[in-house]
């Protein structure tokens, strides 16, 4: 006589899970939905104006067939690869110290300034930049382009490295101080290497954050026309021709501001999938 109320609860139970499961489906395409749309709609029209001449030619005026963007592609990587390199290493030191040594006198003012960093639009970091390199060197260059980008960076990796530090056990750095190994090695050799997925993960998180800006570039790479491989001089990057062509009349240059865009999307999911492997393959 029992049994029909616990089939009955049993069924009531499986029902709502049902419809929860159904409601966080739904949810996650609405949310999925809009980056969907944007991605296709980059792959579509910035596919169709690809050529070969957009990856082997440099800028040319319109009325000379309007060249490519080589000296685009190759500037956003020369100044992003620097970027990453500035960074990555300020961030990991400062995701490091905040982690391992949680009681070190400098943390709160390097949390202070973490967040402050991390509440900075791009472009008063960017006239950062300018103020301290630019007008002090007299000239654009894509190093300080570089810096500007690594100032972007810093914020995202100093964060994600502290995170994922602190899921690993204590009990592995125990071991490593339990066979007499000094601090800083048991860092680098087991601590590290434990956290390397999500430490690369946030490596890479960084650098899509910062390949997509344009902003702090004007005031501090300045762009060029020119295929420029010394980041001393002024750089081109792929975000300032997308902002630069787009804004122009000439149907041709709207049609390489979205190869560009798609470009850039590429570059950055290639860095992504290379991360991921290598992280798989150690």
């Amino acid at each position: 006589m029992m049994r029909a109320p616990v089939n009955g609860n049993l069924r009531r139970r499986q029902l709502w899970d049902k419809v929860m499961l159904g409601l966080l489906i739904l949810g996650s395409l609405i949310v999925v939905a809009p980056l969907l749309l944007v991605l296709g709609k980059v792959f579509v029209t910035g596919f169709s104006a690809i050529n070969l001449a957009f990856f082997t030619q440099d800028f040319q005026p319109v009325e000379a067939g309007g060249g490519g963007l080589r000296h685009a592609i190759i500037g956003t990587v020369l100044m992003n690869l620097l970027a990453l390199l500035i960074g990555g290493v300020l961030g990991l030191a400062g995701g490091i110290l905040l982690s391992e040594y949680p009681d070190h006198p400098v943390n709160p003012t390097l949390r202070v300034i973490s967040d402050l960093l991390n509440g900075l639009p791009a472009l008063l970091k960017g006239l950062v930049i300018y103020t301290l390199v630019v007008i002090t060197t007299g000239r654009f260059s894509g190093v300080a382009g570089a810096l500007a980008l690594g100032l972007i960076m810093v914020p995202i990796v100093l964060r994600a490295t502290e995170g994922v530090l602190k899921l690993v056990p204590w009990s592995v750095r125990e071991a490593g101080l339990g066979l007499g190994l000094p601090r800083w090695r048991v860092i680098l050799s087991l601590v590290l290497p434990a956290a390397s997925s999500g430490v690369i993960t946030g490596l890479m998180l960084g650098f899509a954050r910062a390949a997509g800006e344009a902003a702090p570039l004007y005031f501090t790479a300045g762009g060029s026309q020119f295929l420029n491989f010394n980041l001393g001089q002024q750089t081109e990057s792929l975000a300032l021709t997308i902002y630069k062509y787009a804004n122009e009349p000439s149907p041709l240059r709207v049609e390489q501001a979205w190869a560009a865009a798609l470009v850039l999307t590429l570059l950055v999911l290639i860095a992504s999938l290379l991360a991921r492997w290598v992280t798989r393959a150690r």
